[in-house]
């Protein structure tokens, strides 16, 4: 696997203004945490599935809420009201915890988008040499 030291100046170039447009930002992610209720920040990091579930869990929240504030039954109003505070209050523990992960997952993310970049600058080598044709900075 290529590292940033194996690369000729053009390759870290292009390196550098790939990852510039595809890296994710902390700021926008962290503004997004504001709105964490429904899970903007892990659908802006590609984490889909963690996202769906956040915002289902909002979702059925709210629900619960307006379910136990139509009911006309106390038993039904009772049990879908505490549903709601749990569903809350668990939505509400998981957006505290992703303010401490959030720059691991930006971490992670922008990693992950930096290696498949040297991916493809290695698959270019490798496709230049069985071509036959050499790479200028290597050259030297």
């Amino acid at each position: 696997m290529l590292t940033k030291k194996d690369l000729t100046l053009y390759e870290l170039i292009l390196l550098n203004a790939v990852l510039q447009s595809a890296e994710k930002s902390a700021r926008v992610a962290y503004f997004l945490l504001l709105g964490g209720y429904f899970g903007l920040h892990r659908f802006y990091l590609k984490r889909i599935r963690s996202g769906m579930a956040q915002l289902f869990l909002f979702i059925d929240a709210i629900l619960l809420y307006f379910a136990s504030v139509v009911s006309r039954t106390s038993n039904y109003t009772l049990a879908s009201l505490i549903l709601c505070i749990l569903s809350g209050c668990a939505l509400m523990a998981w957006v505290f915890v992703d303010l401490f992960l959030l720059p691991g997952m930006i971490r992670s993310y922008n990693d992950a988008v930096k290696n498949e970049i040297l991916a493809a600058i290695a698959h270019h080598r490798r496709m230049e040499q069985l071509a036959g044709r050499s790479i200028p900075d290597l050259d030297e």
